[in-house]
C-alpha cells in the first residue's frame, strides 16, 4: 500500500455551489441521529475502486482519468469526499500501471487523506484490497480499522454530504445501507429465443446506486467468506452482506446527481453540471461606494435577472479586506468594475490575490474587467492600449487557469439638465 501524501491544500469543507449544499437543518438532524447523546461518532473511512478500463466509454483512457475541464474526473470525486470532514481515510484502488498517474493527480490537486492500494482484476477484488488495507492486513499499512466504511464509485463525482451521512447513519443501525433511485426504464426478461418472457413492474423496483455503507466487520467478513465466483462476477456489495452476513440493507433514497459517468456523452454532462455549480456565485469588485454609480446599477440588474445566483459586491483588493472571505467561500466568478479609475494595476492586484488563494488549482476562475469611460475625457487610443495590455496579460494568466477578459464601455458623459426651463421643452 502506498503511503498517504501529505501536502497543504485549500480548504475544501465547502461544497461546489448552492445546488450541492445540503440544508443546515438536514445535516444537523442527520448528525444528531448519528451521534445520540452520550455516544461518540463512528469512525468512518471510504473505499473507491478505480481500476476499471472504461471499455464502454470507447476511449483509450480509463474513464476515471478522463479530463473534465482539463482535470481528471476522479479528482472531482475525491474532492466530494474530502470536503466531508468526518471521513477520516479515503482508500483508492488503482492498477499498477496507473499508480504513478494517480500519485501525480494527488500531488497536483493537493488531495489529502488519500491512501493508494493496487487494484484487483475485478471490481470486487479491488474493493477487497481496499478493505484489507483498512483492516491492517498488509504489513506496511498505516491505517486504522473504521467502524463504518463507505464504498463509492470513482466516477460518481457529485455525491453530496447529506446522502453520505444518511447511508452511514443507516449502516450504523442496520449493518448495511445503500442509496437507491427510481427506475427510468422498465426492466424486461427475454426468453431463450429472444422474445419477451416477462417484465417487471417498474413502480415496485429501484435502481441500486452508490454510495453504500457498512459496519466494517460486516462487509469485511462477507468478502472473506465469498467465493471466487462472487469476486469475479458479482456486482452488488449489498448482496454480499445479505448472502454471507445475513444483513438486510437499509435502502436510502438518493438524489438525481448520483448518476455514474459511463459513456463519452456523460463527460459533457458532467462538465455542464460543474460549470453551472461554479457559476452560482458572482462577486462584483467596485472602486466606489457611491450607490448612484453604474457599478451598483449593474449589481441590481444581475440580482434581478439571475435570481438563482448569489451576487455580492466588494471594494477593491487594496482597501477591501473581505475579499478573502469571498474566496474562502469558493467563489469562481469575478466582475471588476472600474468607474473611478482606469488603472490596469487594480486588475493585476485582484488576479494576484486569486492566484495566492489557490482557487484555480481546482476550477477555472473567470474575471471580467469592465471599464466605464467618458469618450471626451480619455483618448480612445489610450484606452485601446489598456485593453491590449489586458489581452496580453490574459494569455499569461490563462496558463494558471484564470480566464481574464476586458470590456470597455465608451460612453458620453451624462450632463445634468440646464437651469433654463425653456430648454426642457
Amino acid at each position: 500500500m502506498e503511503p498517504r501524501p501529505a501536502a497543504p491544500r485549500p480548504r475544501l469543507c465547502d461544497s461546489l455551489g448552492a445546488d450541492q449544499t445540503p440544508s443546515a437543518s438536514t445535516l444537523n438532524a442527520a448528525r444528531a441521529e448519528a451521534r445520540p447523546a452520550g455516544r461518540r461518532a463512528p469512525a468512518v473511512a471510504a473505499v473507491l475502486p478505480a481500476g476499471g478500463s472504461g471499455e464502454r466509454m470507447g476511449v483509450p483512457t480509463p474513464k476515471q482519468f478522463c479530463p473534465v475541464l482539463e482535470r481528471p474526473l476522479i479528482s472531482y470525486t475525491l474532492q466530494a469526499l474530502e470536503r466531508v470532514c468526518w471521513i477520516k481515510d479515503i482508500v483508492v484502488a488503482v492498477t499498477g500501471e496507473n499508480m504513478e498517474a494517480m500519485k501525480g493527480i494527488i500531488q497536483k490537486y493537493q488531495h489529502q487523506r488519500i491512501s493508494l492500494v493496487e487494484a484487483g482484476v475485478t471490481r470486487h477484488r479491488s474493493i477487497f484490497n481496499g478493505l484489507k488495507a483498512l483492516a491492517g492486513d498488509q504489513p506496511d499499512s498505516k491505517l486504522s480499522k473504521p467502524e463504518v466504511v463507505i464504498i463509492h464509485d470513482a466516477v460518481r463525482p457529485f455525491v453530496e454530504e447529506d446522502v453520505l451521512l444518511k447511508v452511514v447513519t443507516a449502516a450504523k443501525e442496520y449493518g448495511a445501507a445503500g442509496a437507491i433511485r427510481p427506475l427510468v426504464s422498465t426492466v424486461i426478461s427475454p426468453s431463450a429465443d429472444g422474445c419477451l418472457d416477462h417484465s417487471l413492474e417498474r413502480a415496485r423496483h429501484r435502481a441500486s446506486e452508490m454510495p453504500q455503507a457498512f459496519l466494517f466487520d460486516v462487509i469485511y467478513e462477507a468478502y472473506q467468506q465469498c467465493s471466487d465466483y462472487d469476486l469475479e462476477f458479482g456486482t452488488e456489495c449489498l448482496q454480499l452482506a445479505l448472502k454471507y452476513g445475513h444483513i438486510k440493507a437499509k435502502l436510502v433514497e438518493g438524489s438525481p446527481d448520483l448518476w455514474k459517468v459511463t459513456y463519452k456523452r456523460d463527460l459533457y454532462a458532467a462538465e455542464s453540471i460543474i460549470k453551472e455549480r461554479i457559476s452560482q456565485h458572482i462577486c462584483l469588485v467596485m472602486d466606489t461606494k457611491d450607490e448612484n454609480h453604474v457599478g451598483h446599477r449593474l449589481e441590481e440588474v444581475l440580482k434581478d435577472e439571475l435570481n438563482h445566483v448569489k451576487v455580492t459586491s466588494r471594494l477593491p483588493c487594496h482597501t477591501g479586506r473581505d475579499l478573502d472571505q469571498i474566496m474562502s467561500e469558493q467563489c469562481y466568478s469575478y466582475v471588476c468594475v472600474n468607474v473611478m479609475t482606469s488603472d490596469f494595476e487594480e486588475i493585476r492586484k485582484l488576479v494576484d490575490m486569486l492566484e495566492e488563494s489557490n482557487l484555480s488549482i481546482l476550477y477555472p476562475v473567470v474575471v471580467i474587467s469592465v471599464y466605464f469611460l467618458d469618450y471626451k475625457s480619455v483618448p480612445f487610443d489610450q484606452k485601446m492600449e489598456n485593453l491590449m495590455q489586458i489581452r496580453e496579460y490574459a494569455k499569461e494568466v490563462k496558463k494558471r487557469n484564470i480566464l481574464l477578459c476586458g470590456l470597455l464601455i465608451y460612453y458620453p458623459q451624462v450632463f445634468y439638465p440646464p437651469q433654463d426651463p425653456s430648454c426642457l421643452t
